[in-house]
């Protein structure tokens, strides 16, 4: 009888240990496969290229902080909230230089821990920005140890001798101290975040640009201004000559595309040589810091710029940034970066996206002031450059306040452009994605999908808002997919669209059907089935400035 209990409990204690390596092995392999998730990634979609965050598409909808904001718990305490409201899905973060490394090879990153952990737990994910050698073209942000120790850290010169409080690139002290503390800071990342990703993307220096000469008059600098120019440069110059933008080719060629030489006699004396020559050496720093990061942790990266004023000179502007005159200097210096990206504090974005658009650079607006213009730009930008995402400029401006009308239209936008999401990233590089900004100098637009033509109009100038007649008219601007051949989606205020058949004109179009809705996991609900005055009659697929909407409609031909 006790060799039969021994035996059943011998039984009993073998199917627990089994059951325990199971309920282990389970929980190991939860764990792999959390952390076999790819880090983010840039990934080509057919003629797009989309994010790729923990596998899935991912687009920015995003907000950027002041530049103080996010150096406490205590200042973030109350902001977390609003970018909930906003409808954010990313919040774009300065880290600083100086708060991380305070004395010289000793790091503190507490703070951005904590900061990361709120971040993750508002299920927000976080582009950082490393205000390092460079913020604003200025070196305001490196550490006191760097700014006290001008002989060991020099700065550059203007062409009377006088110091700027700018590190010059052309010290090699400058940059080994940078390089030590990025990849420190993408070491801490790659440990501390490795598995979670709530850091997607990383932005290293700030908006770079020499002031208040084109280029550096520091002996460091002179002397290789006096040199050939570099081989990788005239390389790239004489593989790429039918493909660089026509701004520098102008200038390459109007100086006999010499393939040899000093700065002066391949590209001829003046500003521009001056403004080509820093440029280069502005893309070579970057290059060895984002290198560096990369080896460690290869988030996706790039640098950000401050656009050239019209009218105005190098070094009236911020000279040699990523700028579009200047983008085969910053590829072939700076290779490894992902895309070069403006900053906008100016009209016309249509203007300076499409000159970003070039060299298959893929476009993201990491910074836009926050104004009236954001929602229908956010659209836009999305929808026609099918870009990466888009981010408005002190995104948490009036957070004791009640949400602006800016602020109000914003958040719905980004609450319709998440729910298309789907939709976006099935249709996405195959020219089935189109947006449009429309204003009252372009009231508007024609778009095709394929037998189709889109007439579409801004409501105002149709006469149908209460304030038409105003010139203050608010932008609008929507999104528009193709799903199937008849089948569209429209997502967006303010804008009015008409059809016809340019296949085949003797035939009419018309509205089959047409509903207002929202996705909900994914799945379509119809809000209000259309076609009445909704749609005056058949005649018009439309949402006023008021109305932030989705529509799901078809398109048939009779004769």
């Amino acid at each position: 009888m006790i060799k039969i209990k021994y035996k059943y409990l011998l039984s009993i204690v073998i199917l627990l240990f089994i059951s325990c390596n199971q309920s282990k092995t389970s929980s190991i392999s939860e764990e792999e496969s959390e952390s076999a998730k790819s880090i983010p990634h840039l990934k080509k979609q057919g003629n797009a290229t989309e994010l790729i965050v923990d596998d899935q598409p991912y687009t920015i909808l995003g907000g950027e902080l002041s530049n103080s904001t996010f150096t406490s718990i205590e200042s973030m305490e109350p902001v977390w909230e609003r970018l909930k409201t906003l409808n954010l899905n990313t919040v774009l973060a300065p880290v600083y230089w100086e708060l991380i490394e305070p004395t010289e090879g000793e790091f503190d990153f507490k703070l951005l821990d904590d900061l990361i952990i709120k971040a993750r737990n508002n299920d927000l994910k976080l582009v950082l920005l490393w205000f390092g050698s460079w913020k604003n073209s200025m070196s305001s942000h490196v550490p006191s140890w760097v700014k006290k120790n001008q002989e060991k850290y020099p700065r550059v010169k203007d062409d009377s001798g006088k110091s700027h409080e700018i590190l010059t690139p052309f010290s090699n002290n400058n940059l080994q101290a940078d390089l030590t503390a990025f990849k420190t800071l993408m070491q801490h990342i790659k440990e501390f975040d490795g598995n979670n990703h709530t850091v997607i993307m990383v932005q290293p220096e700030n908006e770079i640009g020499m002031l208040p000469t084109a280029r550096d008059y520091h002996p460091l600098a002179n002397e290789k201004f006096k040199e050939d120019v570099p081989k990788e440069l005239m390389d790239y110059l004489q593989k790429n000559e039918r493909e660089l933008v026509p701004e520098f080719y102008t200038i390459w060629n109007k100086n006999g595309l010499k393939i040899n030489g000093t700065w002066e006699e391949v590209f001829g004396k003046g500003l521009h040589t001056d403004e080509i020559f820093m440029a280069w050496y502005f893309a070579q720093y970057t290059k060895q810091i984002i290198d560096s990061g990369k080896e460690i942790y290869p988030l996706p990266m790039f640098v950000n710029a401050a656009l050239n004023r019209p009218n105005k000179n190098p070094g009236e502007y911020p000279s040699a940034g990523p700028l579009p005159h200047l983008m085969d200097v910053w590829k072939a210096g700076c290779s490894s970066v992902d895309m070069l990206s403006p900053d906008f504090y100016f009209p016309n974005i249509k203007y300076w996206c499409d000159l970003y658009a070039r060299q298959n650079n893929t476009l993201f607006i990491p910074e836009h002031r926050f104004d009236n213009t954001v929602a229908a730009k956010a659209l836009f930008t999305i929808g026609h450059y099918e870009s990466l995402g888009f981010s408005p400029f002190s995104i948490e401006q009036i957070p004791s306040k009640p949400l602006q009308p800016k602020e109000e239209k914003l958040a719905k936008v980004y609450d319709i452009i998440n729910q298309i999401k789907p939709i976006l990233d099935i249709n996405k590089g195959q020219n089935k994605i189109e947006g449009v900004l429309l204003d009252k100098d372009v009231k508007e637009v024609l778009l095709v999908f394929g037998d189709y033509e889109f007439k579409v109009s801004h409501t105002f100038n149709l006469g149908w808002e209460p304030n038409s007649s105003s010139e203050n008219w608010e932008p609008s601007g929507a999104i528009i997919i193709q799903n199937d051949e008849n089948e569209f989606f429209y997502a967006g205020f303010g804008v009015s669209l008409t059809f016809k058949n340019i296949k085949n004109p003797n035939l009419n179009t018309g509205i089959l059907k047409a509903e207002k809705g929202y996705f909900k996991n994914g799945n379509w609900n119809v809000y209000q089935h259309l076609n009445g005055d909704q749609t005056h009659q058949g005649r018009h697929i439309r949402s006023f400035n008021d109305d932030v909407t989705i529509q799901r409609f078809t398109l048939y031909d009779y004769e």
